[in-house]
């Protein structure tokens, strides 16, 4: 049989004497002016629960503020990030705009040295794949009047031969192409020789001549070659190049050396298209002059 506990006390003395614990310390609070027990327990007890709440408050209200200012700095930096990338897009646009209108320009100068000709601007739209554009591709056709062996301009003077022709294209082989053969002539003293395209010789920027006659005609470097009046499909004084090198072949009887070419074969991008071709001024020629014997 379970004994009762006799010292304990119901619920309800317990509340009661706690009610009058807690009389009895707000009076001694009261008659000692704020400075009794309540005020030591509160010193010990509540007031650093509070000035832990209010230090915590304020973390929290640090932490929030820095979050907003975080996003405001992140929003700022994206705005920043957008305006720096349609900068970067605009001058990217500005210079593209500017190299292209050297370029034009360098073909309306080159227009204007060979105003004789009707010429067409086109594009090159692709090339053989290698490093050189010596057999490529551009944007016109005989629908804008070109045809084969239409001579091509780029930069300062003779780029290639037109070889193919399409209603909306043409292939264009290049002078530097190994299977390029020319006619040349030296601008100061008439003397002919033969221009040949050396993709070899390319990687020293430079093209080969040969059968120029050893004369007394002294020819030095910076000397300009055109093509040459004798050419069967280039027309004449187009310019090649200059003279870089000079040597008396091993016969004594001719010469031979290297030209630098006067156009980059290494990024074109715009030509000009000379649409008559040498055998069109040929066959103006004859009828000119049966014109004349009727």
């Amino acid at each position: 049989m379970k004994m009762k506990n006799q010292s304990s006390l119901p619920s309800k003395y317990w509340l009661m004497i706690i009610i009058v614990c807690c009389i009895i310390l707000l009076g001694i609070e009261r008659f000692t002016d704020g400075g009794g027990p309540l005020r030591f327990v509160a010193n010990y007890t509540v007031i650093p629960m509070q000035k832990g709440i209010s230090y915590v408050g304020r973390f929290m209200s640090d932490l929030s503020d820095n979050f907003k200012t975080l996003e405001e700095m992140k929003k700022e930096n994206d705005e920043l990030q957008t305006k720096v990338d349609e900068l970067t897009i605009d001058n990217t646009r500005l210079r593209q705009e500017q190299y292209e209108l050297e370029r034009l320009r360098e073909l309306y100068k080159l227009d204007e040295n060979y105003s004789d000709y009707t010429k067409i601007g086109a594009h090159v739209i692709a090339n053989n794949g290698s490093n050189w554009f010596n057999d490529f591709t551009i944007d016109k056709g005989s629908n804008d009047g070109i045809k084969k062996d239409c001579n091509v301009l780029a930069g300062s003077g003779l780029v290639g031969i037109v070889t193919e022709v399409g209603p909306n294209y043409a292939r264009v082989r290049s002078i530097i192409d190994d299977s390029s053969s020319i006619s040349g002539m030296i601008l100061s003293t008439s003397d002919t020789c033969i221009v040949r395209g050396d993709l070899k010789q390319m990687s020293d920027g430079r093209i080969r001549f040969e059968k120029l006659a050893n004369n007394d005609n002294e020819i030095e470097v910076g000397e300009q070659v055109v093509t040459s009046h004798v050419s069967s499909r280039f027309l004449q004084g187009l310019f090649i190049g200059y003279i870089s090198e000079v040597e008396v072949d091993s016969n004594n009887l001719t010469r031979s050396g290297y030209i630098t070419p006067a156009v980059d074969f290494t990024k074109l991008q715009e030509v000009l298209v000379i649409t008559t071709t040498k055998q069109d001024l040929i066959n103006g020629s004859d009828a000119d002059e049966n014109s004349k014997g009727d």
